[in-house]
């Protein structure tokens, strides 16, 4: 497999802010690449340093002679009025014809191929930024952030592309079940450093655990040896006869090290104010018909929806989910029918670009506070702030200096805090990193209140969603099954197939039974007439010369495991870019076979003292 990317020691800061730091890692033809960190971790920087957008401040980026790199930026670069075949063939070159076909392939056909670009929704803007991509016949793939906008069939669309691309790629994404299905190889971006891991995103994150219970257990053998030779001192050290010994348990004593554990970023957490829980009618809707003065959306919506439900609503793009979602936060007016809120219920609605309405002079922490119901504190904005990664001297950050992302966090955060008892949210994950996006859906889950929301991450509304509207070809209808049966048949209508349930094997092997206990439970006669061995008396000299043997074995034990597991160690240590399972499941011997060497060896110290004394 030829290297197509080499990145050695690169480094990167802007000011004082140190964003890479010797970053070294290299991509291969064919890897399948899932980048992560949180945000600000230096994700699209790199991205931007591959590209040639930026340059590092030190530390070289080779590039393979053969590359032929394309790369999704999250910055949009269409012309005013510009048609999707227009910018096509101005930013690839290729003929009218080819950017057609292409385009099909994301459900780009006919007319929309002379749509002015930006009259598309957000969703259809980033196919047509896809399309772009494939048409310079790419070898390698630098995808910043795909999934965002990207309705559910197309993420589907896309996730079968990649899965038949025959070539690498690197995507960036905060959303954990997409690079589960899309990549082989994790590159997790942290402290200024690059890991490139071997193995899916669930594989690294469980290698990640394993390495810090193993430096934990490690420490565990270590401190209980500790206190253990330190006992042995504090016995024999007294006796003239054994004080010998005890001096050299000291100098044993003395070379135990623990090994130090580095700092883990801490699990985000989000703190959501509790609000009253209250049986009842949440919303409910007669006859409803949504949209705007020049067209119909959706019409005859009809449904009830009980308090405490936390609502997804699912669909494709331009489908009108948050023409519908607006309309019930009272943002656009209804075009018939009727809709009411429970009695006394107070909404909040969180809009996709609701953050350009911020006040440029709020700072983070007036914002927050003005946002907040009367009886949160000043430690629950503090909280609510770190949550959504404004920590310390950040709270007095004013709104105009931050960037889209970081308004959309702020808004999303005051939200939380106005205690509401129904949260309206479009795309609330958009701008969070999976860790926050995880977190936030496990707030919500336990959120009291009703919830209705529109995503496209696959785990978020997983943890979340307890019913579901769907709105398609002008209805918006509650669907009868599961969340998992949605995006299964989604699944199947991309593939144009329906698949049959792999059927495990019925009759596993059988297991033996009888054979041993058959021979144990019926002796032979021989063995039932054979006399008891005799009792020999014990020789105290002869005990405790097979006592000093079994030591000095469990010694030489602890010691091979020992090295051998420091070796390992340091390996890791010294290279942290190639990991291996194998690598990992003899560490787990290893220390399983210390703790049981060491458990020995002091159970004879034990004994041999006793004969002794």
């Amino acid at each position: 497999m030829p290297v197509l990317l080499q990145m050695n020691e690169i480094c990167k800061a802007y000011g004082a802010a140190v964003i890479l730091d010797e970053a070294t890692a290299s991509f291969g033809s064919d890897q399948k690449i899932g980048m992560i960190g949180r945000n600000g971790a230096g994700k699209s920087t790199l991205c931007r340093i591959i590209t040639g957008h930026e340059t590092a401040d030190s530390g070289t980026l080779t590039r393979n002679a053969s590359l032929r790199l394309s790369y999704l930026e999250q910055h949009d670069t269409f012309h005013p009025g510009e048609t999707v075949q227009d910018f096509l063939i101005r930013t690839t070159g290729a003929e009218a014809w080819q950017c057609g076909a292409t385009a099909a392939r994301f459900q780009i056909k006919n007319e929309m191929l002379i749509q002015s670009v930006e009259s598309l929704a957000g969703g259809y803007q980033t196919r047509v930024k896809l399309t772009a991509m494939l048409l310079g016949e790419p070898n390698f793939l630098l995808l910043d952030e795909p999934s965002n906008y990207l309705d559910l069939s197309t993420m589907i669309l896309l996730e079968n592309f990649l899965l038949d691309f025959r070539g690498g790629y690197l995507i960036v994404s905060h959303d954990r079940e997409f690079l589960k299905r899309t990549c082989e190889h994790t590159l997790e971006v942290e402290a200024g450093r690059l890991i490139l891991y071997p193995g899916d995103i669930e594989e690294y994150f469980e290698f990640k655990e394993e390495q810090v219970k193993h430096k934990e257990a490690r420490n565990r053998g270590i401190l209980k040896k500790r206190d253990q030779l330190q006992e042995f001192v504090d016995r024999f050290r007294a006796k003239a006869s054994t004080a010998s010994r005890a001096q050299s348990k000291l100098k044993q004593l003395q070379k135990l090290k623990t090994i130090e554990i580095a700092h883990q970023a801490g699990t985000v957490r989000i703190y959501i104010p509790p609000v009253e829980s209250k049986a009842g009618i949440a919303f409910s809707c007669e006859g409803l018909r949504v949209g705007y003065p020049e067209k119909d959306v959706a019409h005859g919506i009809h449904f009830d929806i009980e308090r405490g439900r936390h609502v997804a609503i699912l669909g494709d793009n331009g489908e009108g989910k948050t023409t519908f979602l607006r309309t019930i936060a009272g943002q656009l007016p209804p075009k018939g029918g009727t809709f009411r809120w429970g009695t006394g219920l107070k909404t909040a609605y969180y809009a996709q670009h609701v953050f350009s309405a911020l006040n440029p002079e709020d700072t983070i922490y007036s914002y927050l506070l003005r946002e907040s119901a009367s009886e949160v504190t000043s430690q629950d904005i503090l909280t609510m702030a770190g949550c959504f990664l404004f920590k310390g001297d950040d709270v007095k950050k004013k709104a105009k200096v931050l960037s889209g992302g970081e308004r959309a966090r702020l808004v999303l955060a005051g939200l939380l805090l106005s205690k509401s008892q129904a949260l309206l949210l479009d795309e609330p994950t958009n701008h969070l990193d999976f860790e926050t996006v995880e977190a936030l859906g496990q707030a919500l889950k336990k959120f009291a209140g009703t919830v209705f929301f529109i995503s496209h991450d696959r785990t978020f509304v997983n943890l979340l969603a307890t019913s579901i509207l769907e709105v398609r070809k002008g209805r918006v209808r509650r669907y009868p099954g599961t969340y998992e049966d949605y995006v299964y048949h989604l699944e199947m209508a991309a593939r144009g197939e329906r698949e049959e349930a792999a059927h495990q094997d019925p009759h596993p092997p059988e297991k033996s039974h009888g054979h041993k206990t058959a021979a144990v439970a019926n002796p032979s006669p021989e063995a039932a007439q054979s006399p008891p061995e005799p009792a020999h008396k014990v020789n105290p000299k002869s005990e405790i010369a097979k006592l000093k043997k079994k030591m000095e074995k469990a010694e030489q034990q602890i010691s091979h495991l020992t090295k051998e597991r420091d070796k390992l160690l340091q390996e890791i240590q010294k290279n942290p870019f190639h990991y291996s399972k194998e690598r990992n499941a003899r560490l787990k011997e290893l220390q399983a076979g210390l703790e049981e060497a060491e458990d020995e060896w002091y159970s004879l110290e034990e004994k041999l003292g006793g004969m002794k004394e």
